[in-house]
Parts: structure tokens; sequence; C-alpha cells
């Protein structure tokens, strides 16, 4: 029999899919590309109230076009809101289920029961990281390891924390061996994330930069790459003991969320406009050339016309290298879901686009000082027959002429012009 995962969301429920793959696999399940499968796995996002209409709107795509078809439905969703209707669904399980999804899979097979299983957060029954080991990614060079789940943080505007739990850290023996394994299986480079990767280490005694000395120690890796980072643990301790890894990528995604520190306050975020700038200019004066990319959500509950001017004029002080704006969207269950000011969407949508072009500037300008840089590229794929495309230490995208021999290998590139979203170069050695 043959199977699908459709993955929605962050990097951390990729990871988690690829795991469930690779047990099915290793089960003699056969992995598809599309949805017409035996077997379907939504693996679910509930970060904003479109996210939960996008599964919504897969689960009943999935039963309508294959209505034989097994199909299970786990993750983000399913774990914050167990009391939704998933009634096209035959299995229905929650964020600490990725072994036992085989198993009701199996279950149902044979016995053509529906299942439903959503067990409490994992401290609840106390225990801690959910063990599991990757061999193998879709990407040829570059792999994500999952080393944190959870948050403490409880965001006015999030349901996170009721969808993962607190805070849990993968055990360094458990990175190290993960990571050895992929090295051993050709890949060059290793992302790590989490839900709050900023907290790893916390419920172990351990820090971030403990985790990325494993990762960055193992023989064969390369590059060693974060995820997205919460901004509050990023003291001037921790970049100094990170800027001595030669290996770490310097790219930092650093959620902002809001150039206003009135609106992160309503936020519940845990610094301030000034607090976050200073940890910029930290990581910049140990990383030169870095880029910083982060999040900015417009049209957050009780946003005034002045604080969304403060956050346009923060942000092209920044200048980041890239950012990804979208507008605040209500989540049932969360706290700025029940306060007063809420903005009606036509307002958030247009302080999107104006946020959108206030910093695709600082994206072009970011591309256009790379040019005369010659930076090291780790190329991914082939575009046509002769041009390589790849990425620098700091996440710049190049495109270059080369050949399909070259995938897989890191090359030193001379960056010669911009074009679109990415910049063009020349081989030089």
């Amino acid at each position: 029999m043959n199977f699908f995962i459709y993955t929605l969301g962050c990097k951390v429920n990729q990871y988690e899919s690829e795991y469930m793959a690779s047990l099915l696999e290793k089960k003699g399940f056969q992995r598809k590309s599309d949805f017409n499968a035996d077997i379907i796995i939504i693996n679910s996002c509930t970060v904003t109230s479109t996210g939960d209409n996008k599964v919504c709107k897969y689960l009943r795509r999935a039963r309508r076009e294959n209505p034989d078809s097994v199909i299970a439905l786990t993750g983000c969703m399913t774990q914050a809101f167990p009391d939704e209707d998933y009634s096209e669904a035959d299995i229905i399980l929650g964020n600490y289920s990725r072994k036992q999804t085989i198993e009701a899979i199996e279950s149902f097979l044979i016995n053509h029961e529906k299942i439903a299983d959503i067990k409490p957060h994992m401290e609840k029954r106390g225990e801690s990281f959910e063990e599991m080991h990757i061999e193998k990614y879709d990407e040829r060079t570059r792999a994500f390891v999952k080393i944190e789940d959870g948050c403490n943080r409880f965001c006015s505007y999030c349901i996170i924390p009721y969808a993962r739990g607190r805070v849990r850290s993968k055990p360094l023996d458990m990175i190290k061996s993960e990571i050895e394994t992929l090295s051993k299986n050709g890949y060059k480079e290793i992302v790590l994330v989490g839900i709050n990767l900023s907290c790893y280490g916390q419920d172990l005694s351990l820090t971030l930069c403990d985790a990325v000395e494993c990762a960055c120690n193992v023989d064969g890796i390369e590059r060693v790459r974060l995820g997205s980072l919460e901004p509050e643990k990023m003291d001037e301790d921790v970049i100094a003991r990170l800027s001595k890894q030669s290996k770490l990528c310097p790219q930092f995604h650093l959620s902002l969320q809001s150039g206003s520190t009135t609106v992160l306050k309503r936020m519940n975020r845990h610094y301030t406009a000034e607090e976050y700038k200073k940890i910029v200019n930290d990581l910049r004066a140990s990383f030169p050339n870095c880029s910083i990319t982060t999040d900015i959500m417009t049209g957050f509950v009780g946003e005034t016309e002045a604080e969304h001017i403060e956050s346009m004029d923060f942000a092209k002080e920044i200048a980041f290298a890239k950012v990804h704006v979208f507008p605040y969207s209500r989540r049932k269950g969360t706290v700025a879901d029940e306060m007063d000011g809420q903005l009606d969407n036509s307002l958030k949508n247009k302080r999107c686009i104006e946020m959108i072009d206030a910093t695709d500037h600082s994206r072009r300008e970011f591309l256009s000082l790379q040019i005369g840089r010659e930076e090291k590229v780790l190329v991914e794929r082939m575009k046509g027959d002769e041009t390589c495309t790849g990425y620098t230490m700091n996440y710049t995208p190049v495109k270059f002429h080369g050949t399909s021999d070259l995938c897989g290998k890191t090359v030193t590139v001379k960056i010669t012009g911009v074009e679109g979203d990415c910049v063009l170069g020349k081989i030089i050695n």
C-alpha cells in the first residue's frame, strides 16, 4: 500500500512528518507525492485561523477525492481543539502520537473502526522530549533536526503553548547521534529547529550554545543553521559564545512581531523595541555580513496609526535582510481574542501591504550589498541544464553557471549582480 503526508506549518511539523514517513517506509509502505494514495496523513497547523481553514479544506478534499482511502489527521490543530468536527478523518491523533500513528493505521486497516486518541501534554503525563530520529530527508544537502518542543511564553495572540505544551529539550547525546547519521548519509548542512528554539536546554541545565557546539563538532557537517529564534534569550554572552563556531551560519531569524514597544507589551512579548535593536547590533558586531530576518504582524488588537508607523520606521531602521509580514489573525482560546479594540480586516490588510512596501526596500539593499563578495555556496539543485542554485552561509540565494556534478558540493562564488529575489554569481575556484 502507499501513503501521502500533507504537512502544514513550520519546520518542526515538516520534521515530524518525515519521521512518520520513515516509520511507514520501514513497515513496507510506499511514499507518494499527491493525494491519490491509499493512506493520507494530514499533519495540521493551528498558528492562525487561516491555518485551521486550510486543514479543514484539505481534509474535505482528501475525503472527496479518495472516498476509500484511510485518512489520518494529526498535529497542532487536533491537540489544541480536540472537540472540533473532524468527521472526514478515520484516525484523529494529537501532537504526541508519532509512533502511534503507524499502529493506528494498521489497526484501522484490520478493524475499520474509527480511532480518536488525543493524549494530554507530555509534561502532564510525566514524560519529557518525544524521541525521534531521522536518517534521511527530502532535501539532498540540508536536513532539519528538531531539538526542542513546547513554549512557556504565552504571547497574548498565540495558541501554540496549548498545542505544544511546555518547553522540552532533546538530550545532547540524541542530537549527536542523529546528526552523525545524517552526516554519514551525505548531508552537509544541519538546521536546528524547535517551537521556541532559544529556550533549548532550560529543562536540562543547558543552553542553545550547547546544542550548536554539539552539532558543529560532528565530522562531515559543513554548516549548522538555526531556525526561528525568540529575542530575549540572545544576550551578549550567548552571542559571544555562538560567534566562536565557524560552522554556524551567520543568519538569524529573530522574531520581532512589532516595532512598537506599546504593541509588544499588549502582545505579552518579553522585550522592548530598544532591547531588540541592541540584540541586532550585537549580532552584527559578532557576525560580519550576517543576515537578520524576521516576522512582523500588522493590525494587532488596538494598534493605532501612530503605532503602525512606529513599527514601520523601526523595521526600516533595522534594515532587515528579509521580512515575513502578515496581518493579525484572531485565535479563539487566546487572551487577544477577548481584547477590546479589534481592527477590521481591511485595515489590517492595508497596513500589511504598507509594511511589505516598507521592508521590500531593505531586502533589495541587502542583496545589493552582497555584490563583489566572494562567498561559499552549497549547491542544492540545477535549473535547466547549466544553472546551479544554492545558498551562501548567510542564506543569500545564488544563481550561477555550473554543471550537475556540483550538486551537494561547496564552491566559492563571486557575487556579480542581483536578479529578482536572488543574486547572480560566478565560480572562482
